[in-house]
């Protein structure tokens, strides 16, 4: 599915893209759709992805408010395709923000966590935001398969930031959303900011009235 054509500025401040990455099963359309549309549905039934074609992406945008700034936020989410390895560098294409997701009851898609990040390295850009996610998090104790401590040990090891999340309870979506907007938000501020044309002082000839008023003028008109 192709982005939808660009819009004027005049109703944001900065467009930001941000991309779902983990293993199949582990929740990131629940996330996705708890987020922008506030709702919770289980996942898709597997017989169902498996028909779809390997070029089955998705999207969802919600704009929000941080520090005073409107963030369009347009999340893309892979719709299975990681099931057929047919991730490219297309979908990683303009991605500022990656949430890396994992099920907690699942100890193998936090292990795959790893392969998930050498194949952002890989296609991503080198300063790409990115956030650890643990989901499932409402489920029991007793079939909790990856510990807290150690998500936060992983998120630690890469110098990310790391939450524990529920789409169905609604537990930390929110804050791991804003969590990386905001994040992204500063970082091209501090972009923009640096790209700001330095002020060119002009030096003024002392060559007389008039030269000197001339010169004037143009050190003003460059402040």
């Amino acid at each position: 599915m192709a982005a939808p054509p660009a819009r004027a500025r005049a109703d944001y401040d900065y467009l930001v893209k941000l991309l779902l990455i983990g293993d199949s099963g582990v929740g990131k359309s629940c996330l996705l759709l708890r987020f922008s549309d506030g709702s919770f549905t289980t996942s898709v039934p597997l017989t169902f992805l498996s028909s779809l074609p390997t070029y089955s992406i998705d999207f969802k945008i919600r704009t929000i408010e941080l520090d005073g700034k409107r963030i369009k936020l347009q999340i893309w989410d892979t719709a299975g395709q990681e099931r057929f390895r047919t991730i490219t560098t297309a979908y990683y294409r303009g991605a500022m923000g990656i949430l890396l997701v994992y099920d907690v009851t699942d100890e193998s898609s936090f292990n795959n966590i790893r392969n998930w990040i050498r194949n952002i390295e890989q296609h991503a850009s080198d300063n790409v935001n990115k956030i650890l996610v643990g989901n499932k998090a409402d489920m029991d104790e007793s079939k909790r398969a990856v510990p807290t401590s150690k998500g936060q040990a992983l998120a630690d090891e890469y110098g990310i930031k790391f939450f524990e999340t529920s789409a169905k309870t609604n537990l930390n979506v929110e804050q791991v959303f804003f969590s990386i907007a905001r994040d992204i938000k500063q970082r091209l501020a501090d972009t923009d900011s640096r790209a700001e044309p330095q002020t060119i002082r002009i030096n003024q000839p002392d060559t007389g009235t008039g030269a000197g008023q001339v010169a004037q003028k143009s050190a003003c008109c460059g402040s």
